[in-house]
């Protein structure tokens, strides 16, 4: 019976209360930056940049890590691969004379600062301390919406944004693009092929990410891979 009133009419479900996510989702990630924070630390120490890198799934990072491999010292080189499932990538890298370790994190869509912590532990089981490297690449999930939200102690965070995309990638994920120190235009050979507007690209980065430097890059070609390098080493 509807309680006001003896139309006989059942009375209506209560509404559902709404659930208290935003004090978790905070406090997860001030617990995640505060040991972003200590790895941090721990890469100045030994003096190894570390690049955070992030795209959507087919961007091209792993075959940008393989061109790098082919033009850097493999020795000064590590990579911590994140997936949600498979060890593929790591094979990968790992095929190209790199060190590549992989962290699976299962439904997990992005890698948080426990599991780089993991992914050092893994190295340091193959033998690599961090005072070995100049150079670690984080290879994050492929996802242009959650990994933006978790530091994980690098000093440069890279974001790719493929001509295969299209040009207004970075107005529709513009979150991920505006953390960006550097965005990369990869397959930049396929541009004209799938009639990808150069112009329009670099203007929608500008818009969403003044601040970053721009290269466009090829793995295939190796076009913009010296400045990349250049890039890392400053």
């Amino acid at each position: 019976m509807c309680r006001d009133c003896s139309c006989g009419q059942p009375a209506p479900e209560p509404l559902p209360q709404p659930t208290r996510q935003l004090p978790l989702h905070t406090a997860l990630l001030q617990r995640n930056d505060a040991q972003a924070a200590g790895l941090r630390q721990r890469f100045e120490a030994a003096g190894v940049t570390v690049v955070n890198l992030l795209s959507s799934p087919g961007s091209g990072k792993t075959a940008l890590l393989e061109a790098l491999a082919q033009r850097l010292d493999p020795t000064g080189l590590a990579v911590i691969v994140g997936d949600l499932a498979t060890d593929n990538d790591a094979r990968r890298l790992q095929a190209a004379g790199l060190t590549a370790v992989q962290i699976t994190t299962g439904q997990a869509c992005h890698l948080e600062a426990p599991m780089v912590a993991e992914g050092l532990h893994l190295l340091h089981h193959q033998g690599i301390s961090l005072e070995q490297l100049e150079l670690l690449v984080i290879e994050n999930v492929g996802n242009l919406v959650c990994p933006g939200a978790y530091d994980l102690g690098e000093s440069l965070r890279v974001v790719l944004l493929s001509t295969t995309e299209g040009e207004d990638k970075p107005l529709k994920y513009a979150p991920i693009f505006h953390g960006a120190d550097l965005v990369l235009i990869t397959k930049i050979d396929l541009a004209e092929a799938v009639g990808f507007d150069r112009a329009a690209a670099h203007a929608a980065i500008a818009r969403v990410a003044p601040h970053a430097r721009v290269l466009e890059t090829s793995a295939r070609s190796g076009a913009g891979l010296d400045a990349l390098i250049n890039a890392l080493a400053r």
